[in-house]
């Protein structure tokens, strides 16, 4: 019987139909597209019809992908708020012998998505993994950046909260290498801001949205013009994907001292205003702390 159910099990690319072959029993980590359907391999197409568990983050979404390419399944939520119970349910159809295929919403599972610690238990109980590489954001962002790809590293989502998110920043900003990060298109402006406070207004960076979709976006520039083009909330929309470059190579530290001599000297020729956002623009620093800090500079002793 179940070599009859086998066969009936397979998927549709156009208007061709192919049967899937069986899989060996494994948990398979299967990467699926980030946006454009038409990104999904097919090794990932066989393994997701030919397994006999299939565990999603969330099922209305992975249904989209079954029937775009007429896989009939009926896939099962594991996530990281069911995961206590999901899990086990995973590990008990590997001890079974039975093969599992386990994707997340979108891209490559287990990069900031779930699923590390499912790896991490089945490989203790020795059951075989098998990755099934496909669509990343982090490397279709990286691709068409600009920015040096001889070497970077993967920093996930950073704090929510402004105090965290720029001390986390402080512990990446002298790494000499290509950095990247996911944010959400609601904190993506203020970040960019944090970003140049912490790193430079003139460290290389590149802001990447809505990636293989329709409205895909590639803004590279400085952070400090990234800071300007994408001020306010509002004016960006879709998944974000942020890089910033290495630190220049004539990059140093600035003093408090330097700063307050910078200012007074940017006063002499410019208004309060615009010899702030100079100095903001030349060391990174924040325009509204340098025009107060102007401010008090030039109040009467």
């Amino acid at each position: 019987m179940e070599d009859n159910l086998q066969e009936t099990r397979g998927y549709v690319v156009g208007e061709k139909n192919f049967r899937a072959r069986p899989i060996e029993p494994a948990l398979y980590i299967v990467a699926t597209p980030i946006g454009n359907l038409g990104d999904i391999t097919l090794r990932a197409l066989e393994v997701l019809a030919s397994c006999d568990v299939l565990a999603c983050e969330d099922t209305r979404v992975t249904r989209v992908l079954l029937n775009r390419f007429a896989i009939a399944r009926r896939p099962m939520a594991y996530h990281e708020h069911n995961a206590a119970e999901a899990g086990p349910k995973i590990l008990e159809a590997l001890a079974a012998g039975k093969s599992v295929a386990l994707v997340s919403d979108a891209g490559t599972p287990l990069v900031s998505d779930p699923g590390y610690r499912l790896v991490e238990e089945a490989r203790n109980a020795g059951y075989k993994v098998v990755p099934v590489p496909g669509a990343s954001a982090v490397m279709a962002a990286l691709m068409a950046s600009g920015l040096p790809t001889d070497s970077f590293m993967f920093c996930g989502f950073l704090p929510p909260k402004q105090g965290q998110r720029r001390n986390k920043l402080e512990t990446y900003k002298t790494i000499d290498t290509t950095l990247i990060f996911f944010e959400s298109p609601n904190r993506a402006s203020d970040t960019l801001q944090d970003m140049a406070a912490v790193f430079g207004a003139d460290r290389p960076a590149a802001l990447c949205r809505e990636l293989t979709k329709a409205y895909e976006t590639f803004s590279t520039s400085t952070l400090g013009a990234l800071c300007e083009q994408y001020d306010g909330e509002d004016r960006i929309r879709g998944e974000v994907v942020l890089l910033v470059g290495a630190p220049l190579q004539n990059s140093v530290l600035v003093t408090e001292q330097d700063i307050d001599a910078l200012l007074l000297s940017l006063a002499q020729e410019l208004s309060p205003s615009k010899a702030a956002g100079e100095a903001s623009r030349m060391t990174g620093k924040q325009k509204g702390e340098l025009y107060q800090r102007l401010m008090i500079l030039k109040a009467p002793k």
